[in-house]
């Protein structure tokens, strides 16, 4: 009797454990933390609009309490974050590019919050996690749907400036086309600027008239000029075809979400155990951080075959059988 007492009474203690720890974790993911987000550009740009878009949707799931800030500068970051910190936030998304210097000294003086900054530089506090967007891989493969379909075997690429993030998505997208078309040659030019429809515009009317018959649009302005010349562009960072009106000339984007990643950072917080970690893997294919985007309305413009190559090496690079190389140097034109 007395056995079977102390049985009953173990497998009582154990279900109240598992009951309590249940509630436990329950209690930890039903809490809402504060954030806050801080912005250089307005949130309508692209890389800032990725982090917002990612934000907004952890404070509709009841994460969350969520508040921003944009068209910070340089020189009022420091002062922002202090007093987003001073005011009680759990977690400070923002960038810190130019800045980390600066950015660690506020990290340094408020221990008890995280921050998880755009940084091209190592995670080297406590407090103060890093990320870009490392959205080379579906840039690989748009490369290699480009390189398949060029008619020319001319491609123009335009970027905002050559910095690691953008020259290693130019880099993926090249070896891409290379990887199956050993003719593609590219015409590469930088407009300096990260916002500036009409010089991108111009400068990929210029491209075009060299002889390029497709246009990796990394900024705005890209996708119009294609359209006035009736040619092909591939979209970065949002889904170019939807959100930049690109029906009928953007085949496809390399897409870019911090979703996975921000719910990660505000699971650490709320289990109090963040630490400072380079997010890079959070913005690749395999975590969800990146992927191609739908074909929409080009489908037909993309050969069955194609399709199927792609497929087959997205799978490779899911299963991490494929690596598609960082590269940050800064791409040459070869013609």
């Amino acid at each position: 009797m007395k056995k079977i007492i102390r049985s009953v009474f173990i497998k009582t203690v154990v279900a109240i454990s598992a009951l309590v720890s249940v509630i436990a974790v329950s209690s930890v993911s039903a809490e809402t933390i504060k954030v806050a987000g801080i912005y250089t550009q307005p949130i309508q740009q692209k890389w800032d609009a990725r982090l917002h878009t990612a934000l907004v949707k952890a404070q509709n799931s009841g994460e969350i309490e969520y508040v921003f800030s944009e068209k910070v500068s340089n020189a009022d970051y420091a002062r922002v974050m202090r007093q987003y910190a001073e005011g009680g936030a759990d977690l400070i998304v923002g960038e810190a590019f130019g800045i980390g210097r600066e950015a660690r000294k506020v990290a340094k003086t408020y221990p008890q919050v995280a921050f998880l900054m755009g940084d091209p530089f190592k995670a080297d506090l406590e407090n103060y996690s890093v990320f870009d967007n490392y959205i080379h891989e579906p840039c690989y493969l748009m490369g290699m749907i480009a390189g398949s379909i060029t008619k020319t075997n001319k491609i123009g690429m335009v970027g905002g400036y050559p910095i690691g993030e953008v020259n290693r998505l130019f880099n993926a997208f090249m070896a891409g086309a290379k990887s199956v078309n050993p003719q593609a040659e590219f015409k590469v030019n930088f407009i300096g600027s990260w916002y500036d429809p009409p010089k991108a515009k111009e400068a990929s009317f210029a491209q075009i008239e060299s002889g390029v018959d497709i246009l990796f649009a990394e900024r705005a302005g890209v996708v119009d000029a294609a359209r006035e010349k009736g040619i092909l562009a591939f979209g970065n960072v949002n889904d170019m075809n939807v959100e930049e009106k690109g029906e009928g000339v953007v085949v496809t984007s390399a897409l870019w979400s911090m979703d996975n990643a921000i719910a990660h950072a505000v699971q650490r917080v709320k289990q109090k155990t963040y630490k400072g970690e380079d997010y890079r893997e959070w913005t690749m294919m395999a975590k969800g951080g990146s992927m191609l985007a739908p074909y929409h309305d080009m489908a037909s413009v993309v050969p069955a075959d194609v399709k199927a190559q792609v497929d087959v090496k997205s799978a490779a690079i899911l299963a991490g059988d494929f690596s598609v190389e960082i590269n940050d140097k800064k791409p040459e034109s070869s013609f």
